[in-house]
């Protein structure tokens, strides 16, 4: 049988023998141990003899199921980011509210499994094969939009903004938990701030009141808000224009 490409197997397109003993393993059971490795280790320490060892297995035994880590890994993002939110407003509602609840609720829902699987950000960039787990993601987000009268290349750009800012805010927590890290981060500039308040002024008063924090939830739901708004202004601004008539 010919090696599967990383589409076959990102798609299960790639028939599988139907005769002979049940197999010992499965690319289910290999791409959860890989995924669990990486999440308690890192990416860095993930390799197929390693976790050859933790699953019982030779190395080689592995390669039945899949070539490589290339592909190892293709698969362990799809399966990390699971399937999207589903579509918690429709009918009329949907116009007026639902996507912006709708694109609320998976950019924050986005951010809980980056931050889950911090590995993520790592191999979820450049050109590469793409998988039915990350479809449903953009196809979930341009359906929310479908009815805005955005542009395709504006609905596709909003995805791109949402996802940035969840990638991001999970890049300033990675390693904390998000009250964690808004504490931590808080106590830091306020150290830094009362000696040398003087030279910043504006920074010292922003850390002396009450509930000052940096990043974290706080620091999603308020992006989100901020970009949601924008794109509720141009909406608006499209239902306005009145649309060109057609014949006589």
């Amino acid at each position: 049988m010919p090696t599967p490409t990383t589409v076959e197997l990102l798609w299960g397109i790639q028939p599988r023998p139907k005769r002979g003993p049940k197999p010992a393993l499965s690319l289910e059971g290999i791409v959860a141990e890989a995924i669990a490795l990486a999440d308690s280790d890192g990416l860095s320490n993930l390799s197929m003899q390693r976790l050859a060892e933790r699953l019982g297995f030779t190395k080689m035994s592995l390669y039945r199921y899949v070539p490589g880590k290339a592909e190892l890994i293709a698969l362990m993002l799809d399966t990390a980011l699971g399937m999207p939110p589903e579509r918690t407003v429709t009918g009329s509602a949907a116009l007026e509210a639902g996507w912006r609840g709708q694109l609320a609720l998976w950019c924050e829902t986005l951010y809980e499994r980056f931050r889950a699987h911090p590995w993520s950000l790592e191999v979820s960039v450049g050109v590469r094969p793409i998988g039915p787990a990350e479809m449903a993601w953009m196809e979930c987000a341009l359906d929310a939009l479908a009815e805005t009268g955005l542009t395709t290349a504006e609905r596709l750009d909003t995805i791109v903004l949402l996802t940035g800012h969840a990638r991001s805010l999970v890049q300033q927590v990675r390693g904390a938990g998000a009250e964690a890290f808004e504490q931590q981060i808080a106590e830091q500039f306020a150290a830094m701030v009362t000696v040398a308040a003087e030279r910043y002024p504006a920074a010292a008063a922003a850390f002396a009141e009450e509930g000052a924090v940096v990043g974290g939830e706080g620091a999603l739901r308020f992006g989100i808000g901020r970009i949601l708004d924008g794109l509720a202004v141009l909406i608006a601004s499209r239902a306005r224009t009145p649309r060109p008539t057609l014949g006589p």
